[in-house]
């Protein structure tokens, strides 16, 4: 019998009762697999009738289960006398129609039968009923409550949403496979779960972010009244445990595939594979729930947003709206009001391994996007960046909160993160770096930024750099603050890191204890005679041992 299993039409008037055909695919394996409905009452044979009486003779779907009944006797004479005019202009007409794709009724079970066709017939294009919701209230053995994408398949829609049903149990709205693409236009997915880890089994987000840095128990130490530098400066504690689950790791990888894998609770709303790939144009990713990452989208392929939406949704890990693991492009898109439990409220890219290995990140491109009010107990309210390449561009970071450190963006790890006229404003952290929190080998350079406005409890109300690399040119760090318990260094703060400033101004930023603008300890500050460094309270600089440079007050 098919793995959907219950009605989906439950609002409906029960129909007469018959005996469906249901034809089942073999050799089902892991998410990758073929899922075992192929195909819901649809045969895959060219023009075979399914269980509802639609003729399936094209990778499209047509509403009344004919290929040739919107033509009719004329259209066919029309095709016979092509060279006549009106055979032509009938011609073009059937050409446009088939360009805009077939149309599927409000129907989520004909949704499925149409992507179940799709997949066995090279891919189709589908237009969805304008003002529906599809309710989806079933799913497959590894739940999806939609058939695995296989082949290219493109869903446009207007007005339009597909929703898992709110009492229907767990599961994600879409499963893009290796060699699959999806094209999805005029969307809306709404409220795909999946299932949490046991409680029991569940790590603090102060044990992850020590495999990085020791901020959370310097932190501690400097409210106890107690030395903190130290505490900085030694060798992150978590530190060797993660390298021995990175060597773990790569000893079980050797001769294996390299390829990051998700896991089973990893992508709501919508998981795409390794091989596999996702455009989203015009759409809204939303109310999701991940028991694993990724609470919207999780993207270990290649997936790019276009004038998108993906908000109000929650990951138990990393990645409230998105995970990337893969390539990943954000353009003219909002990412916002998303949490996760550990790190990268709105956007992850990469992940630290938790009953895991860890996810490395991908590369990931962000133009004219906002990201903002996002939300994480742990670090990266905006964005976290472990081991990825990022880049981000005319784009905004804004009150975004992290409990721990980063309330904009934390990166880590090697990562390179590469900023050209972004604003990271009004961000917040009880922790470490209120607009950027660096730690355990970043790279970043920032052109033309703006960092603004931000808060940290702690150290580094602008930014927060240990043992990592970051340029400024021709940017501006401006009014942030360091004003709770132990507030240093409004502005800057680096502990044996390196930041280097180009024509670029550190200004009227504030702090609890001085320095209000940049703090040096065991670290370097390169300032050029272009930057000024002024304006901050209660002082502008302090550096031990090596001074700041061009830095006086």
């Amino acid at each position: 019998m098919s793995n959907y299993l219950t009605n989906n039409d439950s609002e409906q008037p029960a129909a007469p009762k018959r005996r469906r055909k249901l034809w089942l695919a073999s050799g089902v394996a892991g998410l990758t697999g073929v899922v075992s409905l192929a195909a819901v009452g649809v045969a895959t044979g060219a023009g075979a009738v399914g269980a509802d009486g639609l003729k399936w003779a094209t990778a499209q779907v047509s509403m009344d289960g004919d290929q040739d009944a919107d033509r009719g006797k004329e259209g066919r004479e029309g095709e016979k006398g092509h060279e006549g005019g009106e055979g032509r202009d009938r011609d073009h007409k059937d050409r446009d129609h088939k360009e805009r794709g077939k149309e599927v009724p409000c129907d989520s079970d004909k949704l499925i039968q149409a992507i179940v066709y799709a997949n066995a017939n090279h891919g189709g294009v589908f237009e969805l009923a304008k003002d529906c919701t599809y309710t989806l209230t079933r799913h497959d053995y590894y739940g999806n409550g939609l058939p695995v994408i296989e082949q290219p398949i493109t869903l446009k829609g207007h007005d339009t949403k597909i929703v898992r049903d709110a009492t229907a149990e767990q599961f994600r709205i879409f499963n893009v496979g290796s060699g699959g693409h999806l094209t999805l236009k005029g969307l809306t997915i709404k409220n795909g779960q999946t299932l949490e880890r046991k409680k029991a089994e569940t790590v603090s987000a102060e044990t992850v972010w020590s495999r990085y840095s020791n901020s959370v128990e310097a932190t501690e130490a400097a409210k106890a009244g107690k030395p903190y530098l130290p505490l900085l400066q030694a060798e992150p504690k978590g530190a060797a445990a993660a390298k021995a689950a990175a060597a773990k790791a790569a000893a079980a990888k050797a001769g294996a595939s390299v390829l990051e894998e998700p896991e089973a609770n990893d992508g709501a709303g919508i998981l795409v594979q390794p091989g596999g790939s996702a455009d989203i144009e015009k759409s809204h990713i939303v109310e999701n729930q991940a028991g694993g990452s990724g609470g919207g989208i999780a993207n270990f392929g290649k997936t790019s947003l276009r004038h998108t939406t993906v908000a109000n949704n929650t990951a138990f890990f990393f990645g409230g709206g998105i995970l990337n693991a893969g390539v990943l492009k954000v353009e003219e898109s909002h990412v916002k009001y998303n949490k996760a439990g550990i790190g990268g409220g709105g956007i992850a890219n990469g992940a630290p391994g938790i009953f895991r290995d860890d996810v490395d990140g991908g590369t990931v491109w962000i133009d004219k996007t906002d990201i903002s009010n996002n939300h994480t107990i742990g670090f990266g309210g905006g964005l976290l960046d472990i081991e990825g390449n990022t880049t981000i561009k005319y784009s905004r970071i804004l009150d975004n909160t992290a409990l721990i450190a980063g309330g904009g963006i934390a990166a880590a790890d090697d990562s390179q993160l590469h900023l050209h006229k972004v604003t990271i404003a009004k961000n917040t952290t009880a922790g470490v770096g209120g607009g950027l929190a660096l730690a355990f080998g970043a790279h970043v350079t920032a052109e033309k930024t703006e960092v603004k406005e931000n808060f940290a409890a702690f150290f580094g109300g602008g930014v927060f750099n240990l043992a990592s690399e970051v340029t400024f040119r021709d940017s501006e760090i401006v009014g942030n603050q360091a004003v709770g318990p132990i507030g240093i260094g409004g502005g800057i703060f680096n502990v044996f890191g390196r930041v280097n400033l180009h024509d670029t101004k550190v200004a009227d930023n504030v702090s609890r204890f001085r320095p209000g603008g940049v703090f040096n300890f065991g670290g370097e500050v390169n300032v050029d005679d272009k930057s000024a460094i002024k304006g901050n309270k209660p002082t502008n600089c302090l550096g031990s041992p090596s001074p700041v440079e061009n830095c006086f007050g």
